[in-house]
């Protein structure tokens, strides 16, 4: 597993599971000539997608930024509709960190897509519980609306299945919530209605995670956006503050989805990277 120590705070990204999606609609109306200058694409033209979340151990608690795409919850059409080629091992990742899904004091769901979202719950038997149990699960409170009344565009992706066993761990905030010292979640909008970011300082040092308004490192450009995002201009206006102040402040920037960085630095110009921790194991962009 990928490790990062960020002065107190220590991230692991766990086996969430692996995905291959249109990279069309990955990257909007971006031609392909352009993109695929920047991320590796298939004959079908795929492109491969971690669902891993992000692990941080600080003062003495276990944080979990989103949940993977779970285990045992697809059926074989869904599987092949979303690409799904490996399913999620948190169980594993956490067992060779000698921890449990027990173990698990908040998760910070940056909003809740089921490929974000369905490792909030697992099968134990023929009911569906919650996976981390013991956990704080925190999450705007658009989000958490949206998931329980989703309208004709979102019903695909908001499952009542991700939620309906969670609802007592559940903490909603409005603007922005500081979990922890250093640890805040701020709602932007854009990808989803109630999409949020997660800014993890430390010493002056700032990395920021933004989720789905920058899925992967070849997302850097403010104009392209997801041709999934329900509110573009919203994703774009964001993106486009945010990155200009992580380029002007030396932020890194960490990922949930990129098959092949795990977090990346570029100077004031946005053109060089100064630092990267790239994804340990190989990628394989391999047709379905």
């Amino acid at each position: 597993m990928d490790t990062f120590q960020f002065h107190d705070m220590k991230l692991t990204w766990l086996n969430g599971g692996v995905n291959y999606l249109d990279g069309g609609a990955m990257f909007g109306v971006v031609p392909k000539p352009l993109w695929s200058r920047k991320y590796p694409v298939n004959d079908n033209n795929q492109i491969e997608l971690r669902t891993d979340p992000i692990l941080i151990q600080y003062q003495g608690k276990n944080l979990l930024i989103d949940s993977g795409v779970g285990n045992g919850k697809f059926t074989d059409k869904q599987l092949r509709n979303y690409g799904v080629t490996e399913q999620s091992k948190i169980d594993d990742s956490l067992q060779e960190l000698e921890l449990t899904t027990d173990d698990i004091d908040y998760v910070l769901m940056t909003h809740l897509h089921f490929d974000h979202a369905c490792g909030l719950t697992k099968w134990q038997g023929e009911k569906l519980v919650s996976t981390f149990a013991n956990a704080e699960i925190f999450v705007s409170q658009i989000e958490w609306d949206e998931i329980r009344e989703p309208n004709i565009r979102s019903a695909n992706t908001y499952w009542e299945a991700n939620w309906k066993p969670i609802v007592d761990q559940v903490k909603p905030f409005d603007e922005q919530l500081e979990v922890l010292p250093g640890i805040l979640m701020v709602h932007t909008g854009g990808h989803s209605d109630g999409h949020s970011i997660i800014r993890l300082t430390q010493k002056g040092e700032t990395i920021l995670h933004m989720a789905d308004i920058m899925p992967t490192h070849a997302h850097q450009n403010p104009l392209w956006v997801l041709a999934y995002d329900d509110y573009p201009m919203t994703s774009i206006f964001a993106k486009e503050k945010l990155v200009k102040e992580a380029l002007d402040n030396g932020y890194w920037i960490s990922f949930y989805h990129d098959a092949h960085k795990r977090l990346i630095k570029w100077d004031p110009t946005g053109k060089e990277v100064i630092g990267e921790l790239p994804r340990s194991r190989e990628s394989h962009t391999t047709a379905l």
